[in-house]
């Protein structure tokens, strides 16, 4: 990955897709200048069930919750890769909206 601009490229496209894809949905990816990219959720329950109802849709995307953040700000942690699709992405962004509105979070 350190050799291939090809591949920094493509990880950098698919965080910016990702990253635009969750704001459009309303959600808030807070500050980050890396691949990781935070969806902040707030409750630390609706965290940990966001993160269930995203396995269950076949989007691994693990919660994390006080004490590793701040208690009241919940977030899933997404960590999108050069390999992913732009099909995948759109299939995780998918969820991300079914979930979102399930739980009254968009």
């Amino acid at each position: 990955l350190q050799n291939s601009k090809e591949l920094q490229m493509k990880l950098w496209e698919n965080t910016r897709y990702l990253q635009e894809g969750l704001k459009n949905l309303g959600y808030s990816v807070g500050r980050t200048e890396t691949p990781i990219t935070p969806c902040i959720i707030g409750d630390e329950a609706t965290t940990q069930k966001f993160s269930t109802r995203l396995y269950e849709e076949g989007v691994y995307a693990k919660a994390i919750v006080f004490p590793t953040v701040p208690k009241g700000k919940g977030r899933v942690r997404n960590m999108p890769t050069a390999i992913h699709t732009q099909e995948m992405l759109d299939r995780a962004l998918s969820a991300y909206e079914t979930i979102g509105r399930e739980l009254g979070l968009i």
